[in-house]
């Protein structure tokens, strides 16, 4: 039996990296697996330090000195870029499991802040080669991670281009329904830890566009809200359907 076997679902407070992802190549169903067995996560925990950060903290700022990769432990961080007109792009929402930090021509790429509060693994990059070049199949499992974190992007790619409002706003709930089924967690009653002005930066979007979606899709029965943060999809069907043929006549339109 290997390691991955032995553990397939790390504990709640559980104190060693972890990360997952949608399968390469062996069929899910759509389900995350747990990619690093005990004796990797153990090799991943001896380099690494746990790492706190507030709700609203900036992590690091795009240009700066990447000197770490982080594993997120427990709670949500966002990404972003700033444009060349000075706008904000948020580029991904990331959650337990996931990795960030990676840079090009040794500097972040991208700024990170902690939308919630945050627990992390830090993980010096310097360490962190060094254990990958002594490990093939740690660095083959961080590969992994790393083409399902590709598979999002594309995603979000499609997500915002060319369609609606409406369209983007089903498609980035349908994205959290999937995102909480993959993890084992409701796809039907949905965590929304971000604010309205990171959905609209993440969607291309305006504010008041994001606003008025969501009260088309409460008025249509779709969704409905326990509060700011939380709501029901009421109707998943009808809400894949709005989105794929939306998309559909989106496309038609360009």
């Amino acid at each position: 039996m290997s390691g991955r076997e032995q553990n397939p679902y790390p504990s709640a407070g559980d104190r060693r990296p972890s990360i997952s992802a949608i399968p390469f190549r062996e069929a899910s169903g759509g389900k995350i697996s747990y990619l690093l067995s005990e004796p990797e996560r153990i090799a991943l925990a001896r380099i690494a330090s746990r790492v706190r950060f507030g709700r609203g903290t900036l992590m690091f700022r795009e240009g700066d000195r990447a000197e770490a990769v982080y594993n997120i432990s427990s709670g949500v961080v966002r990404t972003s870029r700033t444009s060349a007109d000075g706008s904000r792009l948020v580029l991904a929402f990331l959650f337990p499991d996931d990795l960030f930090g990676l840079a090009g021509e040794g500097r972040y790429v991208n700024t990170a802040e902690a939308v919630t509060a945050v627990v992390a693994w830090r993980m010096p990059i310097a360490a962190l080669e060094a254990l990958l070049r002594r490990d093939p199949t740690l660095e083959w499992h961080l590969l992994l991670k790393l083409c399902h974190e590709l598979r999002e992007a594309q995603r979000h790619a499609l997500m915002i281009a060319p369609h609606r409002a409406l369209t983007r706003l089903a498609l980035f709930i349908l994205m959290l329904a999937r995102s909480q089924e993959a993890r084992r967690e409701s796809d039907t009653e949905i965590s929304l830890p971000m604010t309205r002005s990171d959905i609209a930066d993440y969607l291309g979007l305006t504010l008041a566009a994001v606003s008025r979606s969501f009260r088309t899709l409460g008025t249509r029965g779709l969704i409905a809200f326990h509060d700011r943060r939380h709501l029901r999809i009421v109707d998943p069907a009808r809400l894949r359907d709005l989105a794929a043929l939306n998309a559909g006549m989106d496309g038609e339109k360009n």
